[in-house]
């Protein structure tokens, strides 16, 4: 059985490598999946993001890393699977990871998505304000692994 965690991952937080980890316990192969919108602005290229996310992976023989830039729905469709996993933090994450589930299920009624609730220690943890606490060369250093961290230093002159 395999599963999809689609994200933009930008950058890949401690948070993203948890449900990672747990996912990857739970299924025979997890394609993780790092969207590459062309109305968004990422932090990160699209390379960077790919490397981080196999650095975050190389501890699971069953991850596998991709990029995409169409639906997620047409992926599942081509790699032939049903589930979606997605992350939650609190209420207003799970409202909107439910109202999501509901258009995949409207537009492809195969997939079924399950939602992982965060680990209570990563409750606070989002890429934006990483990125933002960085920018004032804040520690960042318990809510990223140590190659984000390297990363964002180098983006914002710290090394």
């Amino acid at each position: 059985m395999k599963a999809v965690f689609p994200g933009s991952f930008d950058p890949p937080t401690l948070g993203h490598g948890n449900l990672i980890e747990r996912a990857a316990g739970m299924f025979d192969e997890l394609l993780v999946v790092a969207a590459e919108n062309r109305q968004k602005k990422y932090f990160f290229s699209t390379e960077e993001r790919v490397y981080m996310l196999e650095e975050l992976a190389r501890p699971f023989h069953n991850v596998k890393i991709f990029v995409w830039d169409s639906l997620i729905a047409d992926f599942m469709k081509q790699y032939a699977t049903r589930l979606l996993i997605r992350g939650a933090r609190d209420s207003i994450d799970f409202a909107r990871e439910f109202e999501l589930s509901l258009m995949y299920k409207a537009i492809d009624p195969n997939i079924e998505t399950i939602i992982i609730p965060a680990d209570p220690k990563y409750f606070t943890i989002r890429s934006s304000s990483i990125k933002e606490l960085a920018s004032f060369h804040g520690d960042v250093s318990s809510m990223a692994p140590p190659f984000v961290v390297r990363a964002l230093k180098a983006r914002y002159g710290e090394e």
